[in-house]
């Protein structure tokens, strides 16, 4: 797998007792933590690709808490020494690990397995309702060398 430059990732340690199990994903004292913007969950159905997108101003933060989600990167910055490496990641129960993505790296994933996939996000802003930092492309773009594997006739994204 190649490597984007600015991209961090922290493996995750679950720690379990008698009553069940506990699992840091992020906090102010490590190196991986920027700041904080807000904290929201977002969904992905078995199949169903969310992306491509990236940001002007935000770090993104994420990891799949529960099910499991193939998660791709894009270097799009033209004056990055890993413009245009592409970084495919499996995240989630099997794979317990935090993505931090630097603005100008689109990103996406894809719920994979057969259950839905639950996604946790710690963007370094908080969403501005009125001027998005959001910039899309469709999930088949042909400006991204990559292939989702998207099935003829459905929408995905």
């Amino acid at each position: 797998m190649k490597n984007i430059e600015g991209v961090k990732l922290k493996n995750l340690k679950v720690i379990p007792d008698e009553r069940g199990w506990l699992m840091e994903i992020l906090r102010c004292d490590e190196e991986i933590f920027d700041k904080f913007g807000q904290v929201y969950i977002t969904t992905a159905y078995p199949g169903v690709v969310k992306g491509w997108h990236y940001h002007k101003i935000q770090t993104d933060n994420f990891t799949c808490i529960r099910g499991m989600m193939k998660v791709v990167l894009y270097d799009s910055r033209e004056d990055s020494p890993t413009y245009g490496n592409i970084m495919e990641l499996f995240v989630g129960e099997k794979n317990p690990l935090l993505v931090s993505v630097p603005p100008f790296v689109y990103h996406g994933f894809k719920g994979i397995g057969t259950e839905t996939a639950y996604f946790l996000s710690v963007p370094t802003e908080p969403y501005n309702y009125s001027e998005p930092d959001e910039y899309r492309l469709p999930p088949d773009t042909d400006q991204i060398p990559y292939d989702w594997g998207l099935t003829p006739g459905l929408k995905h994204g």
